[in-house]
């Protein structure tokens, strides 16, 4: 599935053509039924909506994040649709080229092109719901690695930044606030210091097993942030 994503990424993005090679064997694209056409248009808008998100497009920031869930929606979908029609990634991959040509058309030739896109996208965020479940949000205990973690990324970058110092502080008070949880469950501080470092070492784990171009993430620091916030005054 490695060359469709890389299809779809090049079809989003307009990458120039690379210089022409010998002309290989004719490549048809499949006949689909009516669901198998709306599943991989429902794929098709996620590469463009989740390659938007990755530039910063401001109306794709909109949708929830769709790199991974999305990633994982368009893999298996193309995998599904190469079985059922007994073909193969290139007959698939021209299928969604001109999936996305036509959903493009369809937006620019629109007055509303915003409309457009949300007519496409409200079905098929019920179809990723269904397919590919949010994964429950991390813990207070997992939030301040994820931010220690960012914080290391973050100061090895740009050294003691804003940004930098923002981001160790968050994970400071995540941290203390996960100790103080793990406390109230009557955990002893060498037990809440065992169960930190198994903690790290699995999110480190998980981290080293990506592939290496993998830059996906489906952290939801935005949860993380909310549990970072002053506590409420009573």
């Amino acid at each position: 599935m490695k060359s469709l994503l890389l299809l779809l990424s090049l079809q989003t993005a307009a990458v120039p053509a690379a210089p022409a090679a010998p002309a290989p064997a004719p490549v048809s694209a499949p006949a689909l039924t009516p669901a198998q056409r709306e599943d991989l248009t429902c794929a098709a808008a996620f590469a463009i909506i989740a390659s938007e998100q990755a530039r910063g497009v401001t109306s794709a920031l909109a949708y929830p994040t769709l790199v991974v869930r999305g990633r994982s929606y368009f893999v298996a979908t193309a995998e599904r649709i190469v079985t059922e029609t007994a073909t193969d990634d290139d007959a698939v991959g021209l299928a969604l080229t001109r999936i996305v040509e036509d959903l493009q058309a369809q937006a620019a030739q629109s007055n509303d092109p915003a409309g457009v896109v949300d007519a496409i996208m409200t079905p098929c965020l019920a179809k990723l719901d269904a397919a590919v479940p949010l994964p429950p949000p991390p813990s207070m205990l997992q939030c301040a690695i994820y931010l220690q973690l960012a914080f290391d990324e973050v100061a090895g970058r740009e050294g003691d930044s804003a940004t930098a110092r923002d981001l160790k502080t968050l994970a400071t008070v995540l941290e203390s606030r996960a100790r103080d949880e793990m406390r109230d469950e009557g955990l002893s501080g060498n037990e809440a210091d065992r169960r930190f470092i198994e903690t790290r070492e699995a999110i480190d784990a998980r981290e080293k097993a990506r592939a290496p171009d993998d830059d996906a993430t489906d952290v939801d620091f935005e949860h993380c942030f909310t549990l970072a916030k002053p506590a409420e005054k009573r």
